[in-house]
């Protein structure tokens, strides 16, 4: 299994989803780019919930939109909800909110 960065706690609240809570910034988002796209293929999770998440930057954003582009690869659509204001807004300013719908 992968190792999960001290700065964010992934859990699975129920058999469909996967939780990010903390910050998920420059400093994480490799390693945790690996433990939530883990966490998301294990038994075709459906939803990434953002709501535990603190802090986040643009690579934050970054992680979440290659954890989606994981999913799609596979076949699944993942939901991303619960996304912090601050990660809205980067990804409105990013002109890539589209691809979070």
């Amino acid at each position: 299994m992968n190792a999960v960065p001290a700065a964010v706690r992934i859990d699975e609240p129920t058999a469909g989803s996967v939780r990010v809570a903390g910050e998920l910034t420059f400093g994480n988002a490799a390693a945790a780019l690996q433990a939530i796209g883990a966490a998301v293929a294990r038994d075709g999770r459906s939803v990434l919930d953002l709501s535990g998440i603190t802090r986040s930057d643009s690579a934050g954003l970054a992680c979440v939109l290659a954890v989606l582009a994981q999913s799609a690869e596979r076949g699944r659509r993942l939901s991303v909800n619960h996304m912090p204001e601050g990660m809205r807004l980067l990804a409105s300013v990013c002109e890539v909110e589209g691809l979070m719908a």
